[in-house]
């Protein structure tokens, strides 16, 4: 199986490539954040604020890493449940979120948006955050610090292994796996 390399910001015409079941290299910039996050991004929303981040073709990555070691760029940094963020995965989707990163399913309203907004979801191996560590190049705070691990980072990110999970074609390797199996 061929492995393709991606870079961030994605465009369209990358995303377009990409089918479910595929395995990416993904490299560039990309931004931590977990549910604590999501929420404020919805407040902030809410209120006519802008958001931290321009979050157009843009990948957000479902992580709370562990502090970095001394002498390391960050600690773990593994996915979290991908399902937590679908109530507000939509709406940036529809501002021009192109991919998220986790682990686990998404709704039916997360792979719709999906569809229609043309982002992509890619999927990592949970319980490897410490390997995962060696593929940060770079680590930075640019939001809601006060949050701890579900502060905002925008990570520099060399060759992080992901496996794309939904694309924009409906695809979900999920759901393909397990009509595979099935009798």
């Amino acid at each position: 199986m061929e492995i393709k390399r991606i870079i961030t910001p994605l465009t369209e015409d990358v995303i377009e490539q990409l089918k479910a079941g595929e395995k990416v290299f993904l490299n560039g910039y990309i931004y931590t954040a977990r549910d604590a996050a999501h929420k404020r991004f919805i407040e902030s929303l809410n209120k006519g604020e802008n958001l931290p981040v321009e979050i157009k073709d843009q990948v957000i990555y479902y992580c709370g890493p562990s502090p970095a070691s001394p002498g390391k760029v960050i600690g773990a940094c593994g996915p979290t449940t991908s399902s937590r963020m679908d109530a507000y995965a939509p709406t940036l989707i529809s501002m021009g979120l192109k991919g998220m990163i986790g682990k686990g399913k998404r709704s039916q309203p997360v792979k719709d948006a999906m569809r229609r907004y043309k982002s992509i979801y890619f999927g990592v191996t949970g319980g490897a955050g410490a390997l995962l560590s060696k593929c940060v190049v770079s680590s930075e705070v640019i939001a809601y610090e006060e949050l701890g691990p579900e502060a905002v980072r925008k990570l520099e990110v060399k060759d992080l292994p992901l496996f794309v999970i939904n694309d924009i074609y409906g695809n979900d390797l999920y759901d393909a796996g397990m009509q595979k199996y099935k009798k």
